[in-house]
């Protein structure tokens, strides 16, 4: 009898391990369903509330539009004309004055940075203009420097031919600004470039003249 019983057990034991094993199986396939289906859900809920989100902004949106337009028509009203009108009745006569004084004082300003800028005073800014501005102050100052090179020089024919001379090429160097005035940008900036390169070989020889080194 204890030889039977014994057979009886081992496929019992069996049986309970492949009981387990599908209920293990089962197990987890309900619990990847229900993940599933949790998933899916917090998705739709997701969705719902950025749908509703959206659907806050766009109400939002258009509320401040109508608000804006509203707002708009109120502040060009006839009634609101008529008020602006008379206040400005009122403020115009006091604030013509000051806005006067005050654009005076900013082109002084401008004015007067624009003449240090091209090494000229004030009074001659008028004299010179263009994209060559500033050329034509250093050739009107170079100019002005040679003159005293012709007034005080000690040897009189030297001196007389080294004036004239030089500026008969300040005289070209002028009429190439005058010209590069027409010509396009590009262009032009090259031709200001050896203007200024020029012009710097003869600002050299007039302080040499004038002794300054």
């Amino acid at each position: 009898m204890g030889l039977f019983t014994k057979r009886k057990r081992r496929p019992s034991r069996r049986a309970e391990a492949k009981a387990l094993k599908h209920k293990a199986g089962l197990e987890a396939k309900l619990v990847a369903k229900n993940d599933r289906k949790a998933r899916r859900a917090e998705g739709r809920t997701q969705r719902k509330v950025a749908k509703a989100q959206i659907s806050a902004l766009q109400a939002e949106e258009k509320a401040s539009l109508k608000l804006a337009a509203k707002a708009e028509r109120e502040l060009f009203s006839a009634s609101q004309m008529k008020k602006y009108l008379g206040v400005a009745r009122v403020l115009i006569p006091v604030l013509a004055p000051l806005a006067y004084r005050a654009a005076t004082f900013l082109r002084a300003q401008l004015d007067t940075r624009k003449a240090q800028q091209l090494g000229i005073g004030i009074e001659q800014l008028g004299d010179f203009g263009g994209h060559g501005a500033k050329l034509q102050a250093r050739i009107a100052n170079t100019e002005a420097a040679l003159g005293k090179v012709g007034a005080q020089g000690k040897d009189k024919g030297d001196t007389q031919k080294f004036v004239a001379a030089t500026q008969a090429r300040l005289d070209s160097l002028a009429a190439a600004v005058q010209t590069a005035e027409q010509m396009p940008a590009p262009r032009r900036r090259a031709v200001h470039t050896s203007i200024a390169a020029e012009l710097s070989g003869v600002e050299a020889d007039v302080l040499a003249q004038l002794g300054v080194r």
